[in-house]
């Protein structure tokens, strides 16, 4: 709920970061994983291993959120500890992709789901029409904003359990994973599959730092910001672990591969076409959480942006009930343009790549405030510094690689594709940024 003061309790902010990361990733990301992998021990591995990372990003955005007090996520960090340009591109990359993307994302996997519901109904306009409302809603105060969050956070937990609950009661034929015990060999984890994968484990995770974003807006943030970010990162870790078996536990793995509606073909294949219609339509309805939180946040990047740069002046403003909503019409109107022209996994890929390299900056960036400030002396420090930082850089850099080599394999090798489009799209933003940065610069000085 919101305090007395206007600001979000550390239940409300825990419940925007369990809202941003429980939505399309762990329902969707299970089918790409297996066009990789099919091992069962590997694919929990790998969801080990994307608790493991995102808690560790958990534990240094804790302490450098105490440090750098405010909102604005990575574009706030980064423009503190490595200077204007490097928190201009963080911002630019979250104001382009960082949340229009993934609530396009959401927005589409929505009307997948909803699709045996309403068959005759296109899915576009579906998701087109869930941005719209929730958008609009947000578009009033910012109590409105935290009690829908809370509310729909709050039955998107009790359904996930129950889902999770339903998965190992059910008297449906399981499958077996002695073969998989048996095949297993480290060798599955340690290669280039492996590595690709990582990056669909860790958009299910992304939205770990979801707080750290409206931290100016969260009640003693000093305190309840890195609380925020590690209960709820724990508790979306479990769910998603236990979810991920149910999915494997219910489904031939032949049935899941590519697809995007994994809750779904789990849910038919536990209880039936009618009752799993039914289901795959409330995971649906859980996705709003998803989109709800995301929808709130994003602005409160762009509208600082706006205050701080004249270019993107045209972003900057609240209404008398402190909501963006300059910032929230700029977010909705790329959020549409994505969900009407692009494709669900390359989407996935070229948000990944560049959200994965923002984190791994502000993440290095913890060495940094040590050698200027050193070990803080009060208020929240990380927990097993420096290897804490060290466990969330290895693999996302390790994975970024090798998802730009797979890239240019598709294309120069195997001739899967037309261009290396995930890297271009990325470089391009990249570049795209540092011009609007030094337009901004060249019109500022003038």
């Amino acid at each position: 709920m919101v305090s007395d003061k206007g600001k979000f309790s550390l239940w409300t902010a825990s419940a925007f970061v369990v809202a941003n990361m429980v939505g399309t990733g762990v329902f969707t990301s299970l089918g790409f994983q297996l066009l990789t992998t099919e091992n069962f021990i590997a694919i929990i591995i790998l969801w080990l291993v994307g608790g493991v990372i995102a808690l560790s990003g958990s534990l240094v955005y804790g302490e450098i959120g105490a440090a750098l007090p405010g909102s604005g996520g990575e574009y706030h960090y980064m423009n503190a500890i490595y200077g204007p340009y490097a928190g201009f591109l963080a911002g630019w990359i979250s104001l382009i992709v960082g949340f229009a993307g993934p609530i396009a994302l959401a927005s589409i996997a929505f009307s997948s789901y909803f699709e045996p519901l309403l068959p005759q109904v296109n899915p576009k306009l579906v998701a087109s029409a869930v941005l719209t409302v929730i958008t609009l809603m947000h578009c009033f105060t910012l109590r409105t904003s935290g009690i829908l969050q809370n509310v729909l956070t709050a039955l998107k937990v009790v359904v996930i359990v129950v889902f999770i609950i339903l998965g190992f009661t059910l008297p449906y034929e399981p499958q077996s994973f002695a073969l998989s015990v048996a095949e297993f060999s480290p060798s599955m984890v340690f290669n280039s599959g492996f590595a690709v994968a990582i990056i669909w484990v860790y958009y299910a995770y992304s939205g770990w730092n979801a707080s750290a974003y409206i931290s100016g807006e969260i009640a003693d943030a000093r305190r309840n910001l890195p609380r925020s970010l590690l209960l709820s990162t724990l508790a979306v870790s479990v769910m998603y672990i236990l979810l991920n078996v149910v999915f494997l536990r219910s489904t031939p793995v032949a049935d899941m591969k590519g697809e995007v509606e994994i809750g779904l073909i789990s849910a038919i294949r536990m209880m039936g076409p009618k009752a799993g219609a039914v289901m795959g339509g409330t995971i649906a309805v859980l996705l709003l959480s998803s989109i709800s939180s995301m929808v709130f946040i994003g602005p409160r990047v762009s509208e600082a942006m706006g205050k701080d740069y004249r270019i993107l002046r045209v972003l900057h403003g609240r209404t008398k009930k402190g909501v963006p909503l300059k910032s929230l019409a700029f977010q909705y109107g790329l959020a549409l343009l994505m969900i009407l022209t692009g494709t669900f996994e390359l989407v996935t890929k070229y948000a990944g790549i560049l959200l994965s390299l923002c984190a791994l900056m502000t993440v290095f960036g913890i060495f940094i405030l040590r050698k200027r400030r050193g070990r803080p002396k009060q208020g929240y420090r990380t927990v097993g510094y420096p290897v804490v930082p060290v466990v969330f850089m290895i693999p996302i850099l390790f994975s970024v690689v090798y998802l730009i080599r797979e890239d240019f394999i598709k294309t120069f090798v195997t001739g899967e594709q037309a261009a290396m489009w995930t890297t271009i799209m990325s470089a391009g933003t990249l570049l795209l940024g540092t011009a609007v940065y030094l337009l901004n610069k060249k019109l500022s000085h003038k």
